[in-house]
């Protein structure tokens, strides 16, 4: 079926989004064409906006519309303990927690040799920094429990231990509410690694 150019175009576009493939993509393209004019703008302005005032943080590299952002400017975070994250999504999922006070270090992906992103590529100058400036006790390696999170974390380990604070790495392991018969061996490795006294 061919579309008019406007929509395909729009379609084509939208399909760019990550995990949006051709029949999403379409479905959006349609949803937009039935909407009214006015709430197309508004989608529109939305991301004019994004574009335009959200930014990076100078300290911690998370997604702000100020700088420095609010966590590195809250007093009542606790400025000892530095969590690192590979993304600014990664930040708002710890936070949905609310059990982390400490404050956030972005590093803005992780170690990939395979896709050309070596340590040159992420923000961890500026963790040394941050840390190497004195008053952090502890920084906690909060990447994704793959390969690349893994790498970034040992890495990681390996540079921040020589400057004398304790490096911790978040727990991974069984899900929970899920079974332990469907637990593949390196989760349940990681489980039995990461065990605790009750």
């Amino acid at each position: 079926m061919s579309h008019p150019e406007p929509l395909a175009r729009l379609i084509d576009h939208l399909q760019r989004l990550p995990g949006i493939g051709a029949k999403s993509a379409q479905r959006l393209a349609y949803h937009i064409l039935r909407t009214p004019r006015e709430a197309a703008d508004q989608l529109c302005a939305a991301v004019q906006d994004v574009k335009e005032r959200v930014t990076y943080c100078s300290t911690c590299n998370n997604i702000t519309d100020v700088d420095p952002c609010a966590f590195c400017t809250d007093d009542r975070r606790e400025r000892h303990l530095i969590c690192v994250v590979e993304e600014p999504q990664n930040v708002a999922a710890i936070e949905k927690t609310r059990e982390f006070r400490g404050i956030y270090h972005v590093l803005m992906g992780a170690l990939s040799p395979l896709q050309g992103i070596g340590p040159d590529d992420l923000k961890i100058r500026g963790l040394l920094t941050r840390v190497g400036e004195g008053g952090v006790n502890e920084v906690v390696l909060a990447t994704n429990p793959n390969v690349e999170g893994e790498a970034t974390a040992l890495y990681l380990a390996r540079l921040l231990k020589p400057l004398g604070v304790r490096v911790t790495r978040i727990a991974t392991g069984i899900p929970v509410g899920s079974d332990i018969e469907y637990a593949d061996e390196i989760t349940m490795t990681k489980a039995m690694e990461g065990r605790r006294e009750v």
